[in-house]
């Protein structure tokens, strides 16, 4: 009979990143989460999920979205920009599930994929034109992201446009296909 398996060791060694949460504050994280975000599990661990965030605003609106998600269906996931312990911007796949889904930031088990080798974050963008992009890599349309966003249509393009102009892209799945390449 094998040994049996040590779930420590897995949640240690993963290849991805992995938090354990607690209304939004990291219980635990492994080193491979650490290393993403170029700091320490010490430092990480008992501090607020916004450290990683590019700015408070996003960290409280991407929570605000995420609520009626994870307590519908108990899971959620996305690709956003997140912010390094240097300050260093990197794409990121985010993969969460609520431990109880009528209370959904109550605890929670996350993981975190480092998408920069095949997606750079190319431009200045503010809090809003990161939520944009990240949706629009998603294939929503303006409706769709000013729905999710609580913002009109046309804020929306206005977004879309200023990104177009960063991006030096003339169509959205040009865009598109700037923001996801290197």
């Amino acid at each position: 009979m094998s040994d049996p398996i040590d779930y420590r060791t897995a949640f240690e060694l993963a290849p991805v990143g992995l938090v354990l949460s607690r209304h939004r504050v990291i219980v635990d994280c492994n080193q491979a989460l650490a290393e993403m975000f170029r700091t320490s599990r010490e430092l990480l661990t008992g501090q607020s999920f916004q450290v990683l965030y590019p700015s408070p605003d996003e960290f409280e609106r991407t929570g605000e979205r995420i609520a009626p998600i994870l307590n519908a269906s108990g899971r959620y996931a996305d690709d956003r920009i997140m912010k390094r312990g240097d300050g260093e911007l990197f794409w990121c796949h985010v993969t969460g599930r609520a431990m109880e889904r009528s209370s959904p930031h109550a605890a929670g088990i996350w993981s975190f994929e480092d998408l920069s080798a095949r997606r750079a974050v190319k431009a200045e963008l503010t809090g809003r034109e990161r939520e944009v992009a990240a949706l629009l890599i998603e294939g929503r349309t303006s409706k769709q992201i000013g729905k999710t966003l609580e913002i009109s249509h046309r804020t929306v393009d206005i977004y879309r446009a200023r990104l177009m102009r960063k991006y030096k892209a003339s169509t959205t799945p040009e865009l598109v296909q700037r923001l996801l390449a290197i």
